[in-house]
């Protein structure tokens, strides 16, 4: 499926407020657990120059929460349109990723990049939000929708306008490290042995 992703993100400090707070304007909880993402490139590196990104991510449903299934994605190059990020995107979903692994392999391409998270989606209206944790960095929240639908979603959660960015998560990395004076962990190869920050209804 083709389409403009658009899309907002904010740093969370209390997550179970900002939860409250949308589901008391309406918001649907449509999945919580473990999201991992694979990213697949050349050797070349020839999607990064480009600014294109070629994803796998797959999901393990928690706590009772449905199961979503596989999804494959192109990415454009990023733009900032009106304050707001956005990018082509071509997605579609499969019941198995690994079918779809091994082709983007035997055609020479490798996981480049990872990333792992706990996840909550909600559905509110014409907007989509969804909450982030990482094996080690801040809490983050996203809004994806056309303009108007991000912006009621924003105001649902509460939290000041000035708070949500069209910053890349690598930008959000950063500023974790350059507060704490600690390298955050967005999968968790990179974590190490610590124990990563996952919420308590974490798989």
């Amino acid at each position: 499926m083709s389409a403009r992703e658009i899309e907002l993100k904010a740093l969370v400090e209390r997550p179970s407020e900002v939860v409250a707070r949308i589901e008391a304007r309406g918001a649907v909880c449509t999945f919580r657990g473990r999201m991992s993402d694979r990213r697949y490139d050349l050797p070349s590196r020839a999607l990064e120059s480009r600014d294109e990104v070629l994803r796998v991510r797959t999901f393990a449903a928690s706590g009772g929460s449905a199961a979503r299934p596989a999804e494959i994605a192109w990415k454009g190059p990023t733009r900032q349109m009106g304050g707001y990020k956005e990018r082509e995107e071509l997605e579609f979903a499969v019941a198995d990723a690994a079918p779809v692994e091994a082709v983007l392999s035997r055609l020479g391409l490798d996981v480049v990049d990872a990333i792992d998270r706990c996840v909550e989606y909600y559905a509110l209206d014409e907007a989509s939000l969804r909450l982030e944790w990482y094996p080690r960095m801040d809490v983050l929240v996203e809004v994806e929708g056309a303009p108007a639908a991000i912006e009621a979603a924003v105001a649902a959660t509460g939290m000041p306008r000035s708070a949500f960015t069209a910053d890349r998560l690598i930008d959000f990395g950063a500023r974790y490290q350059r507060r704490t004076g600690t390298a955050p962990a967005l999968n968790l190869s990179a974590l190490g042995p610590a124990k990563p920050q996952w919420p308590a209804w974490a798989p």
